[in-house]
């Protein structure tokens, strides 16, 4: 799924540059939308999930970043998600954030499940979603 979005000036490292960091930022946006685009309410299922048990969150376990070439100020990008691999009680994702077809930025990122302070398996509801979504 693609997240379109124009590199602003407060984004920059050295003149006309984009931060490093801010490709992080731009990735948390991009994994957030990654459900909105997919076309399922990302309320709906916290409230169903909170029916089933305490409340839960996606945290970040690790990330794998290759920075390719640099996005510079006003260009506009896009990040594109996708799951690679759906499991219990974690997501791994790939994503690449994009300036036209010209990759900047690739990135390998597992996020865990957590509910009540610890790991716990994914809801049906969201597994189903993600693996709807799976790229063989």
């Amino acid at each position: 799924m693609r997240w379109p979005f124009v590199a602003i000036s407060s984004s920059q490292s050295s003149p006309g540059i984009v931060y490093h960091a801010n490709y992080l930022r731009y990735m948390e946006r991009g994994r957030t939308n990654h459900l909105r685009l997919m076309g399922a309410e990302q309320q709906a299922l916290f409230d169903q999930v909170e029916t089933e048990g305490a409340g839960f969150a996606f945290v970040v376990r690790s990330m794998h970043l290759d920075f390719l070439k640099p996005a510079r100020m006003d260009d506009v990008l896009d990040v594109v998600t996708w799951p690679v691999a759906v499991k219990g009680a974690s997501i791994m994702l790939a994503q690449e954030v994009r300036r036209g077809e010209e990759v900047l930025v690739k990135a390998e990122v597992r996020v865990a499940f957590i509910s009540g302070g610890r790991a716990q398996p994914i809801p049906k509801s969201i597994r189903a979603l993600m693996k709807a979504d799976l790229i063989s």
